[in-house]
């Protein structure tokens, strides 16, 4: 046994079972303690770094938010002082309007088509990307670039080629003996959008090309190899071991096509600015109209208000049951435990 008055170096180093006594306690060192100051510290350091970024996120996005969602309980034209309250009749005139309802409808055309148009689109040339081709880089670089271009100088870019009697659009079809298709690309309320959709996919599938090559990049050669050694083809490699291993990239450009289909403004406005007849508006367009055409800023505010709350339900959702697995795991408490 060891006794307080017996110094620790002169007990032996090991003792069989049979020396330890009953009484015998271990010796442990004592745990470090961290002081107050040195916690205070820490806390300072990590406040230095997060309250900047938390003042940008309260001025410029808490802030806006909060100013939108007031300003949609009045009928006010942006100046003078707003006192005209009117409660949620902003919001009842909206959900009985049938532009804005065609404007719900429409955000829905986009999604559904960039959904089971665009990336389908994106995956299959990334996958031909993939592979060992000649040359690869630079079509990687070239189906890429327009992205790299702002949505301003794309709509002027294919304005210019939708130009009745003139633009390049014309003379092609003219060349393929589809006369009657001449003049219509944004004149006409029927071919408004479908023509709006392929500047958008010409504008966004080098982006989604370009998630979709780096995912394939990281599927695992050995992985492909033991499938094609078991006797999978082409196909079922793809099926099977590819296309699971891709879900979690897949996922996240689903996520960011709905949200940029729902949000889709500047495409639109320089195009078309929602004609004809409200044939192309949306929402974003809408809100637009309304706050700095009409002047009827608390109406303008309720369309905001909406807009948000449709992209913000969307991402809670899709967060919860669609990114649940692709996220779990990606946070970890304290110590990394």
């Amino acid at each position: 046994m060891v006794t307080p008055t017996e110094d620790p170096s002169e007990v032996p180093a090991q003792r069989s079972a049979g020396e330890w006594t009953e009484d015998a306690v271990p010796v442990h060192p004592p745990a470090p303690s961290r002081s107050l100051p040195r916690a205070l510290g820490s806390w300072a350091s990590t406040a230095w770094f997060l309250v900047p970024a938390l003042a940008l996120f309260l001025v410029f996005v808490l802030a806006p938010i909060a100013v939108a969602v007031h300003t949609s309980f009045f009928t006010w034209g942006g100046i003078g002082p707003m006192d005209d309250f009117v409660g949620l009749a902003n919001y009842t005139r909206l959900f009985g309007d049938e532009v804005f309802l065609g404007d719900l409808g429409r955000g829905l055309y986009l999604i559904v088509l960039s959904i089971t148009v665009q990336l389908p689109f994106a995956l299959f040339t990334a996958v031909l990307l993939n592979q060992r081709l000649r040359g690869r880089a630079v079509y990687r670089m070239l189906f890429f670039a327009p992205y790299i271009l702002s949505e301003v100088v794309t709509a002027v870019l294919f304005t210019m080629i939708f130009l009745p009697g003139a633009g390049m659009a014309d003379h092609l079809v003219g060349l393929l003996g589809l006369e009657g298709l001449q003049g219509t690309w944004l004149a006409d309320p029927s071919t408004v959008m479908p023509t709006l959709f392929v500047v958008m996919v010409w504008k966004y599938f080098g982006f989604h090309m370009m998630l979709f090559l780096a995912g394939l990049q990281g599927v695992p050669a050995e992985v492909l190899e033991a499938a094609s050694i078991d006797g999978a083809g082409a196909w079922q490699r793809f099926r099977h071991v590819t296309l699971p291993l891709l879900g979690p990239t897949i996922r996240i450009s689903v996520f960011l096509s709905v949200i940029g289909s729902i949000q889709l403004f500047d495409l639109v406005w320089v195009m078309t600015a929602g004609g004809p007849n409200h044939s192309s508006e949306t929402m974003a367009i809408s809100m637009f109209q309304f706050g700095f055409k009409r002047y009827q800023v608390g109406y303008a505010s309720a369309i905001s208000v909406v807009l948000f709350m449709i992209s913000l339900v969307f991402s809670l959702f899709y967060q919860r049951y669609v990114l649940r697995r692709d996220l779990s795991g990606a946070v970890t408490t304290g110590g990394g435990r």
